[in-house]
């Protein structure tokens, strides 16, 4: 019989309750208790029954323990401090995780969805396709990927989704980029701006165009500087003033403009060729990584359809959208945003804003009960705009939650290492698995809650020691196949194991550790926090490796090796359950 010791005791004093305090709603909080001379589970519902009935807690609290119904998984009840009450559990109840956990296997730990809240979305990565991914991205993915197996695993029905922003002017930027680079290998140089797309993969896609088409895009260079602003004069990397900034950026536009209009509809090819070339790099990435996605949505799409149109349109008959100096604005401001933003520009074109609002629009029209995006941090800004179009737009914003995720600093050899898309000099996604492994990624990303900064160590991640987390955890793992190989048994005979020889204080301590494991999926799916999982199984590994040490397993006694085998079988059928929503492997040797 399956028993989750929290849930049967909320059952209890929820009768008792309505004995006690009927109508009354209150919030019951079953913990384990800090001092285990306070028995296995401790509840505060007197004090918080105690305003609205004007009574003693301590009082109330005797008068539920009198209404707790009969239970056969309880041993005792107690009454403590102010009016705690306190159960200990039959030796049955604490073991009885371990038959839970062998019994449901690989289900072990699944949870219903909430009504009401079936199906969930969630965009992650989301990465302008300019160039491979960095290692900034992966822990956005890291988080995304973990987050939505730790949904489904909690009974949502999830829908990974990447937005490829493959229209506007970051496309634009890589595609002349690529022409850039074509020409210098026809001699055609023309000097490269320091804003464009700098890095190596830049100079293949260029060498790819030249092999497909030879000389069919030649334009000589100085026909494309004559219809160009010019550029300030070159200099060190950040000592630019504001001013020659806003030239280079003028003078890459101007670049822009001029090889629109030289190649005229061949641009096209060459826009394509940059998208589909790092699109399809960024999906071997992740696929590789682990990462997988349900839908890749295009933000051409929205133009093309005229989604953009339509929901700037439907601001604007809603009335809020305005027009000054030609542009068209949306009042963002009526809705928490510091100022409000432009949708349409003077010359006609939308901004990323109004592909945004469409995009969000369409996600809502899709029919997800929750909307879920993970952002990087430096977009905490656009929430309140985001989330302001949808109330305009009469939308239920509430629908929609962000999880921003913090930056990662990498560290080789002490020395933190810099990335930017721009300049090329950055450490890709990549470079970051072959030298520490996909496991070590995509644990080691999830050693802290995604709005706290990381330091990623790679001499620890590389590491094979007790303090490298992924390691300790998938050693458990490992330790206990052994285990199992050496006796030589069937495993699915301990299923039926006679329990009762787990009476030792770190065996007990491990039953609680697996009994605590759905509810530990359900509030980490709650609070959006897979890093939680990962806290999890390295506490539960500890508590193994300590047991192990502490204890043999394959004793003379039948009845205590059987017993101990599987409460370690069951400890290696919940790392594997909590590994996997991670993206992490457990090995069976190491």
């Amino acid at each position: 019989m399956s028993f989750e010791p929290k849930a049967h005791l909320a059952g209890l004093l929820r009768a008792a309750a309505d004995s006690v305090a009927p109508g009354t709603a209150a919030d019951i909080h079953i913990e384990r208790p800090k001092q285990a001379a306070h028995g296995d589970f401790a509840c505060n519902l007197a004090m918080q029954l105690a305003r609205a009935l004007k009574e003693n807690p301590r009082k109330i609290a005797e008068r539920l323990v009198h209404e707790l119904p009969v239970s056969t998984w309880v041993e005792k009840v107690e009454i403590a401090g102010a009016g705690f009450i306190n159960f200990t559990l039959v030796p049955a109840a604490k073991t009885q995780a371990v038959k839970n956990a062998l019994a449901e296997g690989g289900d072990y730990g699944k949870g219903t969805a909430p009504v009401g809240c079936k199906r969930i979305q969630v965009e992650f990565v989301s990465a302008n396709p300019t160039g491979p991914l960095h290692v900034g991205h992966g822990r956005g993915a890291a988080y995304g990927a973990s987050l939505a197996s730790l949904l489904a695993f909690a009974g949502y029905e999830v829908c990974r989704e990447y937005y490829v922003n493959d229209a506007g002017r970051q496309m634009d930027i890589l595609a002349v980029s690529t022409w850039l680079r074509y020409l210098e290998l026809f001699g055609e140089r023309v000097p490269f701006p320091p804003n464009a797309y700098q890095g190596a993969y830049v100079r293949d896609m260029a060498e790819q165009v030249k092999a497909a088409h030879a000389d069919r895009y030649v334009h000589p260079a100085a026909a494309v500087l004559a219809c160009v602003p010019p550029a300030p004069a070159p200099h060190e990397e950040g000592a630019y003033t504001k001013e020659e900034k806003d030239q280079l950026e003028e003078h890459l536009d101007g670049l822009i403009r001029a090889a629109k209009d030289l190649l005229g509809e061949e641009w096209a090819y060459v826009h394509q060729h940059a998208l589909a070339e790092q699109l399809a790099d960024c999906r071997e990435d992740l696929e590789q990584y682990g990462v997988h996605f349900d839908c890749w949505f295009s933000e051409r799409s929205l133009y093309d359809t005229g989604m953009v149109a339509k929901a700037v349109a439907e601001l604007e008959k809603r009335g809020h959208i305005y027009v000054q100096d030609g542009a068209r604005w949306f009042r963002s401001t009526e809705f928490g945003d510091e100022k409000d933003r432009v949708v349409q520009r003077d010359n006609g074109l939308y901004t990323y804003f109004a592909s945004d609002i469409a995009y969000h629009a369409n996600k809502f029209e899709r029919g997800f009960d929750k909307v879920l995006d993970v952002w990087g941090a430096d977009h905490h800004g656009y929430i309140a705009r985001v989330k302001g179009a949808l109330r305009a737009l009469e939308l239920d914003a509430d629908k929609l939650d962000i999880a921003l995720v913090q930056f990662v600093s990498l560290f080789r050899d002490g020395e933190k290492v810099s990335m930017s898309t721009r300049s090329g000099d950055f450490v890709t996604l990549r470079e970051l698995r072959e030298e520490v492994g996909n496991d070590a990624c995509r644990f080691f990303y999830l050693l802290r809650k995604c709005d706290q900064a990381l330091d990623f160590d790679l001499t620890l991640a590389k590491s094979e020691s007790s303090d490298n987390p992924v390691y300790y955890v998938q050693y458990a793992h490992a330790r206990i196949c052994s285990v199992l190989a050496q006796w030589g048994g069937d495993a699915a005979a301990l299923v039926s194991a006679d329990l009762a020889p787990l009476a030792g204080e770190k065996e007990l301590a491990l039953c609680a550790r697996i009994a605590a494991f759905p509810a530990t999926i359900a509030g980490a799916a709650q609070e959006y926090a897979p890093h939680t999982i990962g806290f999890y199984l390295r506490d539960l590994a500890a508590e193994f490796h300590g047991w192990y040490n502490a204890e043999r397993l394959l004793v003379e006694d039948d009845g205590v090796k059987r017993a101990r085998l599987a409460l370690a079988l069951a400890v290696r059928q919940v790392l594997k359950n909590g590994l996997r929503i991670l993206g992490v492997s457990a090995p069976e040797s190491m």
